[in-house]
């Protein structure tokens, strides 16, 4: 799915941004440790485990996403699907 092709009510509109914000100070955090990460490892070292590495950092933090989405929905956010 595109995320540019989505359409969102106000409500939504105001929920997204709540969750973008949340995430912005996750992703910074992780991201920081990415590029600790990859500055550490030499060239012959990028490809791998540490390439293992950078993706479990990438899911957790595609985790933190759905779950800052749920706790958006529990605090009276957007509803679910119904």
């Amino acid at each position: 799915m595109d995320a540019t092709a989505v359409t969102l009510n106000p409500q939504q509109t105001e929920s997204a941004e709540r969750i973008f914000q949340t995430l912005l100070k996750a992703a910074e955090t992780d991201l920081r440790t990415i590029a600790q990460l990859l500055a550490s490892k030499p060239d012959s070292q990028l490809l791998g485990r540490t390439e293992f590495e950078v993706r479990d950092l990438f899911h957790g933090l595609g985790a933190k996403a759905l779950q800052a989405a749920l706790n958006e929905r529990k605090k009276g956010g957007t509803a679910g699907p119904v």
